[in-house]
């Protein structure tokens, strides 16, 4: 028998990848889109099959998809940045504003500008957080309030308006290529390349160390306020373009865009499987907890769900996400503790 031979490693079976693709999270998440798209469509054929309605499906969860995608790296890393928001509505208020100013300023200098606005703001939660070692809940919920009163400040009872921007920025909102939206093919591409970063780099293994545990990542000598910074910093720069996004989609922009949106992103990353305290879940699985709860809001209506137990369903979502990572973390702590008796009664 040759060494190849007797080192080969034995392929898995097609039951078991099978098996292993049904116990992930992001698998039981799309399953769910299936079943609301289905009952919503049953109830009302227009909701997946109307004039708007596959648009609208794929159109309307771009904006969370991209803030829940945000908010994974902060939360992978064992934080939370509330201020996501906040940096969205004056992002988006600050690319209106771009094109009343300077008309002739080219629309790609302004994207450009907003999100580097977005990267700023980010990097301010991220001293605070990497170097003044101060909680990030209790920054990021202070840098919310003080972001959206600058927000307040300097719109005023204000907004941008349709005509304050040029007509090829507004039709970005709503263009499509082969009948895919592009502020879903952008929302998709902060998935892929997000996701990349997180998996494959040695950046992103990095913030899953860190998120696992802080103190034992600073004793293997991982740079970890340098790598919470950075988190905060691709916060900050996606929640810009999500802000370029917003003013695209909606053209009117006050001061209040986008108020509310911080604890959706949070409930996205967490019902897609994105664990709260840190050190788990992955980058697609945040992006289709934004699809799931987005198109939750969309079909409740549809089915006469009022608009209190809309926010309950979502509420209900959370606490069960949450309950169910607790609940797999502690059967894998009693399988690898299992796992570690069997191997030393081997060895004895």
């Amino acid at each position: 028998m040759s060494a190849a031979t007797a080192t080969r490693v034995p392929s898995r079976s097609f039951g078991t990848r099978v098996a292993d693709l049904l116990k992930r999270r992001e698998t039981s998440v799309v399953i769910a889109i299936v079943v609301v798209v289905a009952l919503a469509t049953s109830v009302n054929r227009s909701f997946a099959f109307g004039s708007d309605g596959f648009r609208n499906l794929l159109l309307t969860p771009s904006l969370l998809v991209v803030l829940s995608v945000a908010q994974a790296i902060v939360l992978i890393s064992k934080n939370v940045d509330l201020s996501v928001s906040a940096v969205l509505g004056l992002t988006a208020y600050a690319t209106g504003d771009m094109f009343t100013l300077w008309p002739s300023l080219p629309i790609p200098v302004v994207v450009v500008l907003a999100i580097a606005f977005g990267s700023v703001l980010g990097a301010i939660n991220g001293l605070l957080v990497s170097v003044a070692r101060v909680p990030a809940l209790v920054i990021t919920l202070g840098t919310l309030y003080i972001y959206r009163g600058m927000g307040i400040a300097w719109v005023g009872s204000g907004h941008i308006n349709p005509s304050d921007v040029p007509n090829s920025f507004e039709r970005l909102g709503v263009a499509s290529v082969f009948g895919i939206p592009i502020l879903t093919l952008v929302a998709l591409a902060v998935v892929i390349v997000v996701a990349y970063v997180m998996g494959s780099t040695r950046s992103g293994r990095e913030l899953y160390a860190i998120g696992s545990d802080e103190d034992a990542a600073d004793l293997y000598g991982l740079r970890v306020r340098r790598r919470v910074f950075f988190a905060f910093l691709s916060s900050g720069t996606l929640a810009g373009l999500a802000g370029v996004m917003y003013a695209a989609r909606y053209v009117m922009v006050d001061s209040q865009a986008g108020a509310g949106l911080e604890l959706q992103a949070v409930a996205g990353a967490v019902v897609g499987g994105v664990a709260i305290a840190g050190g788990s879940g992955t980058v697609l699985g945040a992006a289709l907890g934004a699809v799931l709860l987005t198109t939750i809001a969309r079909a409740l209506p549809i089915v006469g769900v009022p608009d209190f137990w809309q926010q309950a369903v979502v509420g209900v979502l959370i606490i069960a996400a949450i309950v169910l990572d607790k609940v797999l973390a502690i059967r894998n702590v009693r399988r690898l503790a299992a796992e570690r008796e069997r191997q030393l009664e081997g060895v004895a």
